[in-house]
């Protein structure tokens, strides 16, 4: 377990430093304005690509190897980024390895743990990349604004650590046996998991709301990017940084009270949370002062935090008892990243169409939480819990 920490703050790190000295990398080769949302649409669309692989690769392999090989991949990335090559082609390359390491670091957990203890995992692993979020976005703002090449050569050092924690995860459990690949029968067999999962009403529930939560927190990133100098007249890069540490930091409060309060049998409990989320995105043009704006931020923050962890424990547990966690968590990124490749498509669009980032954040905000709300009215009773 302290490996698996270790090894996803160092990739948090990383991964969120990386996205700020992309942007600036962007900014400096004068691609246009809305060429930055673009940029993330390279890193989640492989995501979505590799989605029907990487779950079955974290299943066959020793998910520990699994999570160094694919930090390798990221560190190839970044080192791509330093020496000056293409910034989509190197980020999307940098996707290809979190695509992997997503199904492994996840589903190591289940392997590692107890059935009452899950939920605790999983607080702490999304504490360690909330601390690695704080970290990385900080220092990430903060050398870019210094050095552009700094940044990045420290980003490359960081996938170089975090690669080298990777080493000392052990073998929970011994891997499946492997077979020929079929690309057919690895596709079809994808998509008949799908279809099976979305027929389990607390799987559908957790598929759904952390689509939608990541799909909304990739758009968000950027509209509080857009949104600093606008309504807070500051032009730096460390603020929208600083910003997104402040959230980070509200999703550890948040992890920590659904730990206390919500087990798998009360997931319910964690659902109202996603429609504040909203709320409080809906509340960004009310906020002229840094103070105000940290203060925003840690709140959707702590609604985050409260809302996903129970619903990733549940979604893992769906794939101990079944079809692989990793596999499982691999249907669940697939669903991420289509939603984040939505939303940030559509920020894209109206960044392009110039319309006020008020009035984006309001529509946004209420968007999501109507969206929240509907998933929560629509949430499984016992009854049909216990039917499947």
């Amino acid at each position: 377990m302290l490996a698996s920490l270790g090894t996803q703050f160092l990739a948090s790190v990383a991964d969120n430093a990386l996205l700020f000295a992309a942007l600036a990398l962007v900014r400096k080769d004068h691609y246009p304005a809305w060429s930055g949302p673009l940029l993330q649409s390279f890193f989640v669309g492989t995501y979505i690509l590799l989605a029907p692989f990487v779950g079955g690769l974290a299943d066959r392999f020793p998910k520990g190897r699994v999570m160094v090989y694919s930090n390798l991949l990221k560190f190839v990335g970044a080192v791509g980024m330093c020496v000056d090559l293409n910034p989509f082609v190197c980020y999307a390359l940098v996707g290809s390895g979190a695509a992997a390491y997503s199904p492994a670091k996840y589903g190591i957990l289940a392997e590692i743990t107890t059935h009452d203890d899950l939920i605790k995992a999983n607080g702490l692993i999304e504490g360690s990349t909330v601390a690695g979020i704080l970290i990385g976005a900080i220092a990430g703002g903060a050398l870019t604004d210094w050095s552009l090449e700094g940044a990045l050569g420290a980003i490359a050092c960081c996938y170089a650590a975090a690669t080298a924690s990777a080493l000392v995860v052990p073998h929970a459990r011994q891997a499946a046996a492997t077979s020929k690949f079929s690309l057919f029968d690895t596709v079809t067999g994808f998509l008949s998991l799908n279809k099976n999962l979305f027929k389990r009403p607390d799987a559908r529930l957790a598929l759904t709301g952390t689509g939608l939560f990541w799909g909304a927190g990739a758009a968000l990133r950027f509209l509080v990017i857009a949104w600093v100098p606008v309504a807070l007249h500051i032009t730096n890069n460390r603020l929208p940084a600083f910003l997104t540490a402040m959230v980070a930091a509200g999703i550890v409060i948040g992890a920590a009270l659904a730990a206390r309060f919500v087990n798998l049998r009360v997931v319910h409990r964690s659902l109202v949370a996603g429609i504040f989320i909203g709320v409080g995105v809906c509340l960004l043009p009310l906020v002229h002062t840094v103070t105000m704006a940290y203060a925003l931020m840690a709140f959707v923050g702590a609604c985050s935090g409260f809302f996903l962890i129970p619903l990733d424990a549940l979604l893992q547990r769906q794939g101990e008892n079944d079809a692989g966690t990793g596999s499982v968590i691999a249907v669940q990124n697939f669903f991420e990243n289509l939603s984040m490749l939505v939303m940030v498509s559509g920020y894209t669009a109206v960044s392009y169409a110039r319309l006020p980032v008020d009035d984006i954040a309001v529509a946004f905000g209420l968007l999501l939480a109507l969206s929240m709300g509907a998933l929560t009215f629509m949430r499984p009773t016992l009854r049909e819990r216990a039917s499947t």
